[in-house]
């Protein structure tokens, strides 16, 4: 209790610019939570998505009826939301006299790299700004901290006497910014490596489901038959 208190205190009696550096580092953390549970929640909703997805998608059920299933939806997204694209487009370029088949091919690749790339930067959201909050955070408590020293030294000029006592308040007031700037940036790293692997995860999940139902429209658009080749 009293090692809060005293930290408390250093923060109340820090100079301004120490605690505009101090309130800056509380903003910038807990924003990151913010972000950090977010995220937690947004990519373990898209593996189980994924996971059920892929389930359905190889038990052999109709390519037709798998995608009229997700018509009732307001939003489809995910690996289902590739599938989709994929498949919409493929349905509509077939429907056309005297369609290329690789040109329909082309065309409902064309549209997965699209719906595949609307998907990352859906992953990828707030990424960038868990890496800023890492990589800056400690400089930006290193000012606090700094400034607050230099802030320290300036009033020994006016002391008659030097000493420990006189100097060690200032500086333990600086020092706690460096302390902020640490607690901030260290979660903030540690989820953005985390996130960037699911993110290659995810994607590399996203590609080779790409790739292997691209085979299945391949067989399908030289065969011209409506259901999923063997």
């Amino acid at each position: 209790m009293n090692q809060e208190v005293s930290i408390i205190h250093l923060i109340a009696h820090a100079s301004i610019t120490v605690q505009l550096v101090m309130a800056i580092l509380v903003l910038a953390s807990l924003t990151s939570w913010y972000f950090i549970v977010q995220r937690v929640m947004y990519f373990r909703a898209s593996r189980n998505e994924v996971d059920a997805f892929e389930q359905e998608f190889w038990s052999g059920i109709d390519l037709n009826q798998l995608f009229r299933q997700g018509n009732g939806r307001a939003e489809t997204g995910g690996m289902e939301g590739v599938f989709r694209a994929g498949f919409k487009e493929f349905t509509r370029l077939r429907q056309q006299v005297g369609a290329d088949p690789e040109a329909v091919m082309e065309g409902a690749q064309r549209a997965m790299r699209v719906a595949m790339a609307r998907e990352q930067e859906k992953m990828e959201l707030s990424l960038p700004f868990l890496a800023t909050v890492g990589s800056t955070s400690p400089y930006v408590g290193l000012f606090g901290t700094v400034w607050g020293i230099m802030a320290s030294f300036q009033g020994l000029a006016n002391a008659q006497q030097a000493t420990i006592q006189s100097v060690a308040p200032g500086i333990s007031e600086a020092l706690v910014a460096t302390a902020m700037g640490l607690f901030a940036a260290i979660p903030a790293v540690i989820a953005y490596n985390r996130f960037a692997a699911w993110v290659d995860s995810l994607s590399n999940k996203y590609d080779t489901f790409a790739d292997e139902f691209s085979s299945i429209l391949h067989r399908q658009a030289h065969a011209g038959g409506s259901r999923r080749g063997g």
